[in-house]
């Protein structure tokens, strides 16, 4: 047990304010009990480990999901269009196409639209899949730097094509 005696404080005196006033002193003694230092256990130590791996992963889920740059597949008013129709990424950010309006819709990136070395069919599409409705997506991440042309197959004659740069 720890105590404290004869604390002095000093107290002004609001009552009867007059010039020169004095203040009065008061002696207090409070006593309390320390508490033992907790002690931590293998078994407090893990859970609090696994707590942390499981914020840091969920962190890291987030994260990436806001590193994301989404692409609407038809624009709002009905238009054959990715939106936007160019943009640019960081290498290695993820490109989420998501299907919006006048489908359905594919990705296909462009073999003599992307940088060399790169296998257009590994990013894109297959002809034969096809986003047939709202909200369905499809996503691609690209690490080589360059520019990669890509079009919707189905929409590509009515000019839905698009850009992206990597940097």
């Amino acid at each position: 047990m720890a105590s404290v005696t004869s604390a002095a404080v000093a107290i002004p005196s609001f009552i009867g304010i007059k010039a020169g006033a004095t203040t009065a002193k008061v002696s207090a003694t409070a006593k309390f009990a320390a508490s033992p230092v907790p002690r931590l256990s293998i078994k407090a130590s893990l859970k609090d480990f696994g707590i942390a791996v499981a914020a840091t992963a969920a962190s890291t889920i987030l994260a990436s999901n806001a590193l994301a740059m989404e692409v609407k597949l038809g624009d709002d008013d009905g238009s054959l269009a990715f939106v936007p129709s160019e943009f640019s990424v960081s290498s290695g950010e993820k490109i989420v196409f998501k299907n919006n309006a006048g489908f359905p819709h594919n990705v296909v990136f462009d073999e003599d639209g992307i940088p060399s070395g790169v296998d257009a069919s590994k990013i894109s599409m297959s002809d034969e899949d096809l986003l047939n409705s709202a909200g369905e997506t499809y996503a691609v991440t690209l690490t080589e730097k360059g520019s990669y042309s890509f079009y919707c197959a189905p929409h590509q004659g009515a000019g839905m094509v698009g850009k992206v740069t990597v940097n």
